[in-house]
């Protein structure tokens, strides 16, 4: 086995532990080792050979031994322990609502059924309300149910569709039958969620890249339409093309359809499918319509006017920022020291970090006293003899109930950078919160306006503010915008970055980091940044050290 099929018997083994009554840790256990197999980029083999496995986040003594029984025999005497004591099928049965083990193994014993295909057509030809315990009621509820199982809408954030879609990627790319393959649709445009996959593979044996793509070990269910269905409900589309097309599909499975109809109308009497026929990339067939390469992040609101005119902006890229902003420690809710932080942002490449734990009022996530800020500060000028990556002193300032921002004049005037967020009281009314805000963004020091909205993605909505009068007010104050990567925040929307761009308002990328992990999600500041048509000009975290400070210091 690879590790893909390694990891979808690990994913079984959960299930059947579930299925079994099995604890949630035990079964939550063997699921997150699953994601790490996946994930992985080390050799199994080797691994296996020199009895390392347990180097593997999350896999331990036990599940390691599962792991290398399934690599050396293909083979996993547990898993099939646990799938003897239930009837044939459950794995996949017992994910529809109202079938329960009991049920399943009363279909399997009177109809022989072993999945959702041979009962969804048992129900529609009536062969369930003959089994005890079953009837005309109990038949249709469960058709319904499997319909509403296979066609539920289920939405991902953006990162977890990428963590998804990449993992599929890779395990497309183990075929020799595929020669290319890209993520398309909402991830590839950097949508904030995602309600469904599309990949679109280059390949001149489609037969054999589809056949690679239905055994994938992730999946729970493969549709007669060949589309397969993942444990978290999402829905998985491929689309192959030979060479001659690949460069259009790919262009118009990324979408979205009102770019690929204004593009249309550009071609007059012409096609535009014959006028993307051999093209050899998306690039070509841009400028076969008298336009520049439109990158898939900006192609929602792409004004094609710029691109005739070759008005473009160029975007702002990963490699663009020298600045990890917005960082916590273990002062505040983080989990790594100031030197732990400094040392993880340097390895990224950042020429320097802001440390901006929680202030005194943020009682829920540790806020630092001032006491404490001062012990911070002493830390941060010991660590800073020991880094070669500029430390600066900040806070994440709490926007309080009347605008007023916490910690006195006095302390922030002594940081290098204030953020200031709004962290409760969010269920004012939109006029309240407008001018609480207001109140901060003309507060005379240089400050960052922190996850502007508050917004959880999938969790919580953005709270009410009236957006354009808080634009207003910081066009005209000492004041600049957080992009925050976090995956779940994302905020602020690009609609809003777009409209504070056309104030002449400047911006920072943050990670929003609490661990040296997170670090890394400045990856998804980038993308909505990039979303909103932002340059590195427009980016103050893209500039030097000594720039960043002089421009944000608050005094």
């Amino acid at each position: 086995m690879d590790r893909f099929e390694i990891a979808r018997a690990l994913n079984d083994i959960a299930t059947l532990l579930a299925l079994g009554g099995e604890g949630r840790f035990k079964v939550r256990a063997y699921r997150r080792a699953a994601s790490s197999l996946e994930a992985t980029g080390r050799d199994l083999g080797e691994l296996v050979d020199a009895g390392r496995l347990t180097e593997l986040e999350h896999v331990g003594p036990a599940i390691a031994k599962t792991v290398a029984e399934l690599w050396l025999t293909g083979r996993s005497s547990l898993r099939e322990r646990l799938a003897a004591e239930l009837p044939p099928g459950s794995l996949e049965l017992c994910q529809v609502p109202g079938l329960t083990v009991r049920r399943v193994r009363a279909l399997h014993q009177a109809l022989g059924i072993r999945d959702l295909r041979e009962l969804s057509r048992a129900c529609e030809e009536g062969r369930v309300r003959q089994v005890h315990g079953f009837g005309e009621r109990s038949e249709r509820k469960i058709l319904e149910s499997i319909r509403t199982f296979l066609t539920r809408p289920v939405e991902l954030t953006l990162s977890q569709a990428l963590a998804v879609g990449e993992r599929l990627i890779t395990y497309m790319r183990s075929s020799s039958a595929v020669d290319d393959i890209e993520l398309a649709g909402a991830v590839r445009r950097r949508l904030e969620t995602v309600s469904e996959l599309e990949l679109v593979s280059l390949s001149s044996d489609v037969a054999a890249v589809r056949a690679h793509f239905g055994a994938y070990p992730g999946f729970i269910y493969v549709a007669a339409d060949g589309s397969g269905k993942l444990p978290s409900g999402l829905k998985v589309r491929l689309r192959v093309a030979g060479s001659e097309t690949y460069a259009a599909t790919l262009l118009m499975e990324t979408g979205p359809a009102s770019h690929v109809a204004r593009l249309s109308s550009l071609t007059a009497d012409a096609e535009l499918a014959n006028l993307t026929a051999n093209a050899g990339s998306e690039a070509e067939i841009y400028s076969r319509l008298g336009l520049d390469y439109i990158p898939p992040e900006i192609r929602d609101d792409a004004d094609l006017g710029a691109a005739k005119a070759h008005r473009l902006p160029e975007l702002v890229a990963d490699s663009d920022l020298s600045g990890a902003i917005h960082c916590h420690t273990i002062y505040s809710d983080g989990r790594a020291t100031i030197e732990e932080m400094a040392l993880a942002a340097s390895e990224l490449g950042m020429r320097y970090i802001t440390i901006t734990d929680h202030s005194q009022s943020a009682y829920y996530a540790g806020g630092v006293s001032i006491d404490r800020l001062k012990q911070q500060w002493d830390e941060i000028d010991a660590v800073q003899e020991r880094v070669a990556i500029r430390i600066l002193k900040g806070t994440e300032s709490d926007i309080l109930a009347d605008g007023a921002l916490d910690y006195p004049d006095a302390v922030l005037e002594r940081l290098d950078v204030v953020i200031a967020s709004v962290h409760g009281r969010m269920r004012m009314d939109a006029e309240s919160m407008t001018r609480r805000i207001e109140r901060a963004m003309r507060h005379p020091f240089f400050k960052i306006w922190g996850h502007a909205l508050g917004r959880l993605l999938l969790r919580r909505a953005p709270f009410a503010c009236d957006v354009e009068r808080v634009l207003d007010v910081i066009s005209e104050s000492r004041a600049a915008i957080e992009i925050n990567g976090d995956p779940y925040r994302l905020d602020l929307e690009p609609r809003w970055v777009r409209a504070a761009q056309r104030r002449g308002i400047k911006f920072v990328i943050s990670s929003d980091a609490h661990s040296t992990r997170s670090l890394r999600n400045q990856r998804y500041g980038v993308m909505m940044a990039r979303r909103a048509g932002l340059c590195a000009s427009d980016v103050l975290n893209t500039r030097s050290a000594a720039e960043f400070a002089v421009r944000v210091r608050p005094a």
